[in-house]
Protein backbone atom coordinates (compact mmCIF):
# COMPACT_ATOMS: atom_id res chain seq x y z
CA UNK A 1 0.00 0.00 0.00
CA UNK A 2 1.47 3.35 -0.95
CA UNK A 3 -0.75 6.15 0.36
CA UNK A 4 -3.85 6.39 2.54
CA UNK A 5 -6.30 9.25 2.76
CA UNK A 6 -8.98 9.82 5.36
CA UNK A 7 -12.04 11.98 4.92
CA UNK A 8 -14.43 12.71 7.77
CA UNK A 9 -17.73 14.48 7.13
CA UNK A 10 -21.12 14.96 8.72
CA UNK A 11 -23.88 13.00 6.98
CA UNK A 12 -24.03 9.73 5.06
CA UNK A 13 -25.30 11.44 1.91
CA UNK A 14 -22.42 13.88 2.08
CA UNK A 15 -19.98 10.99 2.38
CA UNK A 16 -21.55 9.18 -0.58
CA UNK A 17 -21.32 12.28 -2.78
CA UNK A 18 -17.74 12.93 -1.67
CA UNK A 19 -16.74 9.30 -2.39
CA UNK A 20 -18.32 9.50 -5.83
CA UNK A 21 -16.42 12.67 -6.68
CA UNK A 22 -13.17 11.28 -5.27
CA UNK A 23 -13.42 8.13 -7.38
CA UNK A 24 -14.24 10.16 -10.49
CA UNK A 25 -11.26 12.47 -9.89
CA UNK A 26 -8.59 9.83 -9.31
CA UNK A 27 -7.88 6.13 -9.35
CA UNK A 28 -8.30 5.18 -5.68
CA UNK A 29 -9.85 2.33 -3.75
CA UNK A 30 -12.27 2.83 -0.90
CA UNK A 31 -10.82 0.65 1.82
CA UNK A 32 -13.31 1.24 4.57
CA UNK A 33 -16.16 3.32 5.89
CA UNK A 34 -16.84 3.98 9.53
CA UNK A 35 -19.58 5.93 11.30
CA UNK A 36 -19.72 7.65 14.66
CA UNK A 37 -21.98 9.99 16.58
CA UNK A 38 -20.98 13.64 16.75
CA UNK A 39 -20.18 15.25 20.08
CA UNK A 40 -23.68 16.75 20.31
CA UNK A 41 -25.34 13.43 19.47
CA UNK A 42 -28.92 13.80 18.23
CA UNK A 43 -28.70 17.51 18.97
CA UNK A 44 -26.18 18.03 16.18
CA UNK A 45 -27.27 19.67 12.93
CA UNK A 46 -26.37 16.41 11.15
CA UNK A 47 -26.33 13.57 13.72
CA UNK A 48 -23.81 11.22 12.07
CA UNK A 49 -20.11 11.45 11.26
CA UNK A 50 -18.78 9.28 8.43
CA UNK A 51 -15.10 8.50 7.89
CA UNK A 52 -13.99 7.19 4.49
CA UNK A 53 -10.58 5.59 3.95
CA UNK A 54 -8.98 5.73 0.48
CA UNK A 55 -5.83 4.09 -0.84
CA UNK A 56 -3.79 4.49 -4.00
CA UNK A 57 -0.64 6.18 -5.17
CA UNK A 58 0.35 9.49 -3.61
CA UNK A 59 -0.89 11.81 -6.35
CA UNK A 60 -4.18 9.95 -6.79
CA UNK A 61 -4.98 9.95 -3.07
CA UNK A 62 -4.21 13.67 -2.85
CA UNK A 63 -6.44 14.38 -5.86
CA UNK A 64 -9.22 12.21 -4.43
CA UNK A 65 -9.07 13.99 -1.07
CA UNK A 66 -9.17 17.39 -2.78
CA UNK A 67 -12.22 16.38 -4.83
CA UNK A 68 -13.94 14.82 -1.82
CA UNK A 69 -13.31 17.91 0.30
CA UNK A 70 -14.72 20.17 -2.40
CA UNK A 71 -17.82 17.99 -2.71
CA UNK A 72 -18.34 17.88 1.06
CA UNK A 73 -18.25 21.70 1.23
CA UNK A 74 -21.60 21.71 -0.58
CA UNK A 75 -23.22 20.20 2.53
CA UNK A 76 -20.86 20.74 5.48
CA UNK A 77 -19.26 23.78 7.04
CA UNK A 78 -15.47 23.85 6.80
CA UNK A 79 -15.01 22.90 10.47
CA UNK A 80 -17.12 19.75 9.92
CA UNK A 81 -14.74 18.35 7.28
CA UNK A 82 -11.48 16.69 8.23
CA UNK A 83 -8.89 15.13 5.95
CA UNK A 84 -5.67 13.35 6.72
CA UNK A 85 -3.04 11.98 4.37
CA UNK A 86 -0.36 9.33 4.93
CA UNK A 87 2.07 9.26 2.00
CA UNK A 88 3.79 5.97 2.77
CA UNK A 89 1.67 3.73 4.97
CA UNK A 90 3.08 0.58 6.53
CA UNK A 91 1.60 -2.67 5.20
CA UNK A 92 0.76 -3.63 8.79
CA UNK A 93 -1.91 -0.88 8.78
CA UNK A 94 -3.96 -2.61 6.06
CA UNK A 95 -6.07 -4.76 8.42
CA UNK A 96 -6.93 -1.68 10.49
CA UNK A 97 -7.83 0.47 7.50
CA UNK A 98 -10.47 -1.98 6.31
CA UNK A 99 -12.14 -2.17 9.72
CA UNK A 100 -15.27 -0.19 10.36
CA UNK A 101 -18.96 -0.42 11.00
CA UNK A 102 -19.70 -0.65 7.27
CA UNK A 103 -18.47 -4.02 6.05
CA UNK A 104 -17.72 -4.95 2.43
CA UNK A 105 -19.55 -8.09 1.32
CA UNK A 106 -17.21 -9.88 -1.07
Amino acid sequence: MAAIGFLEVHGYGTAMHAMDQACKAAEVSIEGIDVNNPLLGDGARIPIIVQVKFSGNVSNVRAALDAAHKAARLYNDEHEIKTHFIANAAESLQPLIARGKVVKKC
